[in-house]
């Protein structure tokens, strides 16, 4: 299966390693304004550069287009790509609004084609022992969970590139680096029902939010916190991700949330939750979530089904960012209704 890469920045690197990685998969053409970005893809992988997004869509030898652009520039990508009839692999967020996450969304539908999101940190060992658990029902009544990302981005990393840190084009530590850990929070408790959130911009010379707080209220009625920074001196400090249960506890923690700090099952003897740990332990880092995400929508298309990251799914972590936006924004609770819209609640 060929693929195409739009955006050839840092991120680009790790899709362009994970096709390399996977057998039957080529990576056959790289996209960007400037030239000398694709010259590594180029020399590399043997991709072909365009500097027009329209002429490489309309090479017929392209199966799926990996979009590694800047946030604000994913949805007239990902539509025009599928118009051209190309499945989509679009980095996180998915779009930096509802409206174009649904456009994204019905396009692709309409040209029968399939869109995933990259979420890669469901793939990580320790989150998939998590969600077994939480399938198998071991952690009872849900009481809570807190999700918590203490990390660095100076203002080097922000002053790298004029779109960092816009509202326009990228967002802040919500949409920028917390969402996954926001789309984990969903993946394993549901959809949220309401949010009460505050933000700031602290220590960066951004238009985005550095640092923000927040709790919510899930469907299922159980309660979440959830904190969010790049204001951790003087480098990342942690990810985490807490669950708490009637009948389990369980932290996910470290510095990229690879590793369980804490498992207690009360259906688990002693014996079996540190065969848990311990296979974690072994592989923390397990196959590369990139490399995930891609394999699964070449076997989505072969099989023709949806892939396991889908726009909808997508959309989901893109909602409650937004929710948390506005809430911070109104100085309001914010509800999240059935029709999945936005609105200010008493």
């Amino acid at each position: 299966m060929n693929f195409a890469i739009v955006g050839c920045g840092h991120i680009a690197k790790k899709h362009a390693e994970a096709i390399e990685k996977i057998e039957g998969a080529n990576l056959i053409a790289v996209c960007d304004k400037v030239p000398q970005a694709m010259e590594e893809y180029v020399q590399r992988y043997g991709a072909k550069p365009y500097e027009n997004l329209i002429d490489m869509l309309n090479d017929p030898a392209i199966d799926v287009v990996n979009i590694c652009t800047p946030s604000g520039l994913h949805t007239s990508i990902a539509v025009a790509a599928a118009k051209a009839k190309k499945h989509v692999i679009v980095e996180k967020p998915i779009a930096l609004t509802l409206e174009d996450a649904d456009l994204m969304i019905n396009t692709c539908k309409e040209n029968g084609v399939k869109l995933a999101v990259v979420h890669p940190n469901r793939f990580r060992p320790v989150v998939q022992e998590l969600r077994k658990l939480m399938d198998e029902g071991r952690f009872g009544k849900l009481s809570h969970a807190n999700a918590t990302v203490r990390w660095n981005r100076n203002q080097a990393y922000y002053d790298q590139a004029p779109w960092r840190g816009t509202k326009a084009l990228d967002g802040g530590v919500l949409m920028n680096q917390a969402i996954h850990n926001l789309d984990l929070l969903i993946w394993l408790m549901g959809d949220v029902e309401e949010v009460y959130s505050m933000s700031a911009t602290r220590l960066r010379n951004i238009e985005a939010e550095d640092v923000s707080t927040g709790v919510v209220r899930f469907k299922n009625g159980a309660l979440g916190v959830v904190e969010a920074a790049t204001t951790i001196y003087p480098k990342n400090l942690e990810e985490s991700l807490s669950i708490f249960g009637e009948t389990g506890t369980a932290i996910i923690g470290g510095t990229t949330a690879t590793q369980f700090n804490h498992l207690a099952i009360e259906s688990l003897n002693d014996e079996e939750t540190n065969a848990i740990i311990e296979r974690v332990k072994a592989n923390p880092l397990g196959k590369p979530g990139h490399q995930c995400i891609i394999e699964d929508m070449i076997l989505a298309i072969q099989e023709d089904r949806e892939p396991i990251v889908n726009g909808e799914d997508g959309k989901r972590a893109l909602q409650l960012v937004l929710a948390f936006y506005e809430s911070a924004e109104k100085k309001q609770r914010v509800v999240i209704d059935e029709n999945n819209l936005i609105s200010i609640g008493g």
